[in-house]
């Protein structure tokens, strides 16, 4: 996902096309309230151009705590599986990307219901992110039931393009497990494609999920089409 951006003197490109939505159906009070109040302390700070317009690399280990290791997930939706993850792994520290702020809304709600606190969030642009996150950093990544773009003309926006991918295995760390979910299967075509080529080895694809999958609403909605989900395991080499 892309958005434009004021140009500068980074090795970012200077204009991003956003394609998507940035905000759905009224947010209600209540969501309203977790977006004023709790990004102040979950939002990620230092990657906006205006919050860090020289492009230096975040200081993870001041976020999370030294010795950490950081996961990411990219587009998390209604963040179930993100606080999911969060909860089941306190040692870990968590980074969230999601350009639609509904969506940001409804996970802060969950994390003030669960308690989680090893968690940040970007509400906006991955590659932003990936600008500004420190060479092999992230060690473990999730792609979970991504916007497919159907139209073949639009293929090009997925997030399975080498112009997010090789951001992605930059900043993650050697071995680094990516995995992918998705019910539509030219997506999964394209991924078993793309990935490798941006240096990731697929080591594992099931129709099952892996043992501490969380079924999110994304999922839920495509088995009640009828649509196969389908599980990939990358690993960064």
């Amino acid at each position: 996902m892309q958005d434009d951006r004021a140009a500068d003197d980074s090795d970012a490109p200077q204009w991003r096309n956003f394609y998507g939505r940035r905000s759905g159906k009224t947010i209600r009070p209540s969501q309203r309230t977790y977006l004023a109040e709790d990004l102040l302390h979950l939002g990620l700070r230092g990657v906006s151009r205006a919050d860090n317009p020289d492009r230096a690399p975040l200081d993870l280990a001041g976020v999370f705590g030294p010795d950490r290791p950081v996961w990411l997930e990219v587009g998390f939706g209604g963040g179930e599986h993100m606080v999911h993850m969060a909860a089941r792994y306190p040692g870990i520290g968590l980074i969230g990307c999601e350009p639609f702020i509904n969506g940001v809304a409804m996970l802060l709600g969950k994390v003030r219901q669960a308690g989680v606190s090893n968690l940040a969030v970007h509400p906006g642009d991955v590659r932003d992110l990936f600008d500004v996150l420190p060479a092999a950093s992230i060690a473990k990544a999730f792609l979970n039931y991504p916007d497919p773009w159907p139209k073949r003309r639009h293929h090009r926006r997925r997030f399975v393009t080498q112009d997010h991918l090789l951001p992605l295995h930059r900043v993650m760390a050697p071995g680094a497990e990516f995995r992918v979910a998705t019910d539509i299967s030219d997506y999964m075509r394209q991924a078993l494609l793309e990935v490798p080529k941006a240096g990731f080895a697929l080591v594992a694809r099931s129709g099952t999920p892996w043992e501490d999958w969380l079924s999110t609403r994304y999922e839920q909605k495509a088995l009640r089409e009828g649509r196969v989900p389908d599980y990939a395991t990358f690993r960064r080499v």
